[in-house]
């Protein structure tokens, strides 16, 4: 790890963190401010719980709709990504035989969210199987509207892939979708922090993202953004006190999502400060940080792919901070945690913390490394070393 940047975070020292990507990394100066609201929020429960909290959210929520262009009034937080989405499949209603669109490279979490509300209505979910390697943005983009009819409803896509780092064409599939009529709910778990985004461009019905892994907010911190017409639709997954609010001064949304229950609110205000720490860190400030990052990963890959003899599975314009590196297929079966045992040797023995992806499918893997600040070269260089010896 960068020696510079190394003292920013927690990590440990003897690890080579090389997996930013799964639950992030908080830097220890938006800890400390986490502590602090803690300890505010203990010495008055009451205080800082019933007559604090709304101010502190709508600064809080402000601040996170000025780093993603878009009004903090349609923004609610909520605790991760996975969550978000669940919010809207639980609160939208389909008709027995509607399309939900998806990809094959969707994130477990949400396809399985997907499908329940399918089933509930009995709807059919269409999986749109995409190129790979793919050449283009363009092929995934014909390969998704290929599978559009006059039943779909919906498109649930992540903006980055987990199994595969690979960036969506988001912008193109929702501007062909509201087109055709049909609303997108965008999976942004990995997308604030790690590209620049415009939700308000964008103009996606329904968009939720992490802020605890690129932003580096405490976890716990995620949104969901409801474009404004959509918003009378969507209910959280908690009902609570806003449902039958009297208030005339928010909005039913903000009434609905700003209070569902007691809970530590500490990671959502905390979402400032992880944005002015990361800003900071170079004097580009956030622009800075996301270039840095991709032109990282971008080099990891170039070197594993030349160190392992493999071709790399996609242009360089749909990297962002995370890439994926073809490995000889696996021999052994996962463990009861679903690790392949090459992940668990590369940990125990040469202290790595890097993913290895069964993808498309067992025994076909990949390996996935991210690229934050605090990592080198010379981690990349370690894992190629590694990956060397243990596949001999």
């Amino acid at each position: 790890m960068s020696a510079t940047f190394r003292s920013h975070w927690g990590l440990d020292p003897e690890v080579t963190f090389l997996n930013h990507g799964s639950f992030g990394a908080c830097p220890t100066e938006v800890l400390r401010h986490q502590a602090d609201l803690r300890a505010r929020m203990e010495s008055e429960p009451v205080r800082f719980l019933h007559r604090e909290i709304e101010p502190l959210l709508d600064a809080a929520r402000h601040a996170l709709g000025a780093f993603l262009d878009a009004d903090g009034d349609d923004l609610g937080f909520v605790t991760n990504a996975t969550t978000g989405v669940n919010t809207v499949l639980r609160s939208l209603r389909f008709e027995p035989g509607d399309e939900l669109l998806t990809t094959d490279h969707e994130y477990n979490a949400s396809r399985n969210a997907l499908d329940f509300a399918a089933s509930r209505w009995g709807a059919r979910v269409v999986v749109a199987t995409l190129p790979w390697p793919v050449a283009s943005k363009q092929e995934l983009v014909d390969a998704v509207l290929a599978r559009v009819t006059p039943r779909t409803r919906l498109l649930l896509i992540d903006h980055v892939s987990s199994q595969t780092a690979l960036i969506m064409p988001v912008p193109e599939l929702v501007r062909a979708l509201r087109e055709r009529g049909v609303e997108t709910l965008v999976d942004g778990a990995h997308a604030p922090g790690m590209l620049p985004l415009s939700l308000r461009s964008l103009g996606a019905g329904y968009y939720t993202g992490n802020c605890h892994k690129w932003l580096c907010a405490p976890k716990g911190a995620a949104f969901l953004h409801v474009r404004r017409d959509l918003q009378p639709g969507i209910k959280p997954l908690a009902i609570s006190h806003g449902l039958n609010a009297t208030r005339t001064d928010r909005s039913q949304f903000r009434l609905d999502f700003d209070w569902t229950g007691t809970h530590d609110p500490s990671a959502f205000l905390c979402v400032p400060e992880a944005v002015r720490v990361m800003g900071g860190m170079l004097p580009g400030g956030w622009p800075a940080v996301m270039a840095s990052n991709h032109a990282k990963a971008l080099a990891a890959r170039a070197m594993l792919c030349e160190r392992l003899g493999v071709a790399p599975h996609c242009p360089d314009e749909l990297v962002g901070s995370m890439a994926t590196v073809a490995l000889p297929p696996g021999t052994e079966a996962l463990n009861p945690l679903g690790l392949d045992p090459l992940h668990v040797q590369l940990f125990e023995r040469y202290r790595i913390e890097v993913p290895v992806v069964p993808w498309p499918r067992a025994p076909q893997r990949h390996i996935r490394v991210s690229a934050q600040l605090y990592n080198t070269m010379a981690d990349y260089q370690r894992l190629a070393e590694a990956l060397e010896a243990l596949l001999r």
